[in-house]
């Protein structure tokens, strides 16, 4: 006991001290393995300075998740840990497996729950570790994936620890009996239905019974992987900045391509996260570089996978969520209050003018048909929208979306707050106003929401 005891609270005590500063959340199942973090936490003193309180989630799958939530709140109450026990549904998606949906639902309730700088204490192990590895390695993850889980990760307002990582599944058992500590046994488990599971039941003891140090060495790669990972993680980062256009949402195309390999794939998935758009399956990254290599100069390819589209005009990459186009009959009138425009594309206002400011005389708007001219201020010529466009180089899929303000004679005036016409300027002059466009699509990119690793196992 004391042997199994001390190598259990020396590892948490060690990991404890390199914490930063923060109360601990244990998530807390109800089985063995977060049973004897439980109990290891509630026993160590730093951590009852720091502030010590579980959550257990009851996500109403199985019958039995009532009595096992009371067990849970009976267990905690003989530590003098505080309990909080959140309810939730799970909704399987369709993309994903029943486990990876109630994992999503938990970290959603748990991230709801933290307090500014809190660290959730996760009961993942050493075996949990090999296990996430193999599955990894089966569905063709390179150094990010085969990193597997990080002992530390950022979470909602706080972290994530693993402090048990370290240790193997059988030295929590052996804790938990030397501790008298019962524990949960969910029939899930056992179903060899669940890829986990099949690895865990049939793949593993087979494997260690050639190799019994297969699991140590595992992780030893695992962590060989990370390190990779994060020196790929900030090289990735200093060659976007490299290749980001000004744009945001564009890459210089040749420049990415001129990557090394190896930096390729990551400084795409970084600018796709950037802008909170998902990422490629590793076929629709490679079709990504075929097309774009095949592709002739004067052609736009575009390659497309759930909610994103990335096409090539001239010299860059443009990422963007799925495009909709206006209809062709659809106008309405303009006098300088704010017009909502269909679908996605943002309203038209005056800009720097008196909020009750109006012009002498109302334009309509409109999108492209085909065959406009504009007469450009300042006793320019007479030029072709097309020509306009392409010299200013915007993209072929925008055009079509650009609002077209024309006068009551059904010439075009101003184009969105890009061109600005001899009669639009004559217009806009006396309010000392400008025409703007606002259009989401070109707000600065949201920040990358951190993911959850869908492949964690329930612990």
């Amino acid at each position: 006991m004391r042997d199994v005891t001390h190598r259990v609270t020396e590892l948490v005590d060690s990991a404890v001290g390199a914490l930063p500063s923060g109360p601990i959340l244990a998530a807390y199942s109800g089985g063995l393995d977060s049973t004897a973090m439980l109990h290891v936490l509630a026993t160590n003193r730093s951590v009852r300075e720091r502030g010590l309180r579980a959550v257990h989630i009851d996500h109403g799958i199985s019958d039995n998740s009532s009595v096992w939530a009371r067990h849970c709140e009976m267990f905690a109450l003989a530590l003098g840990v505080e309990l909080v026990v959140r309810k939730v549904g799970v909704s399987r998606q369709p993309d994903l497996g029943l486990e990876a949906s109630a994992r999503r639902a938990r970290y959603a309730a748990i991230e709801t729950l933290m307090s500014p700088g809190e660290i959730v204490a996760l009961a993942h192990h050493r075996d949990d570790q090999t296990e996430t590895v193999l599955l990894k390695l089966l569905r063709g993850a390179g150094p990010e994936g085969l990193g597997a889980m990080r002992r530390m990760r950022r979470l909602g307002n706080g972290h994530a620890w693993r402090p048990l990582l370290g240790l193997p599944r059988a030295a929590l058992r052996e804790y938990a009996n030397a501790h008298g500590l019962s524990w949960i046994g969910d029939p899930s488990n056992d179903d060899p239905g669940i890829d986990r599971n099949y690895l865990r039941l049939q793949v593993l003891p087979r494997i260690v019974a050639r190799w019994p140090e297969a699991a140590a060495s595992i992780a030893q790669s695992a962590a060989w992987a990370r390190s990779a990972a994060e020196f790929i993680d900030v090289e990735a980062r200093r060659a976007l900045a490299r290749v980001q256009g000004l744009d945001p949402a564009t890459l210089r195309f040749r420049d990415w391509l001129d990557l090394p390999e190896a930096l390729r794939d990551p400084v795409m998935r970084q600018w796709l996260r950037g802008l909170g758009l998902a990422e490629p399956t590793h076929f629709q990254a490679t079709e990504l570089v075929r097309q774009i290599n095949e592709a002739a100069e004067d052609r736009q390819p575009c390659v497309r996978w759930p909610g994103v589209e990335v096409r090539r005009y001239r010299d860059l990459l443009y990422a963007m969520k799925p495009l909709q186009f206006p209809p062709l009959d659809w106008n309405a009138p303009f006098d300088g209050s704010e017009l909502k425009l269909p679908l996605d594309l943002g309203t038209l206002r005056l800009s720097g003018a008196r909020a009750d400011a109006r012009l002498a005389r109302t334009l309509q708007v409109r999108f492209r048909r085909g065959g406009e001219n504009l007469r450009l201020a300042g006793h320019g010529p007479t030029r072709e929208l097309r020509d306009l466009l392409q010299e200013s180089g915007v993209p072929p899929w925008r055009r079509a979306r650009l609002p077209l303000l024309f006068d009551g004679e059904e010439r075009l005036v101003a184009i969105a707050d890009l061109f600005v016409g001899e009669t639009a300027a004559e217009l806009l002059a006396p309010l000392d106003a400008s025409i703007e466009w606002i259009d989401p699509t070109r707000r600065a990119p949201a920040s990358s929401a951190h993911s959850i690793d869908l492949a964690e196992p329930l612990r």
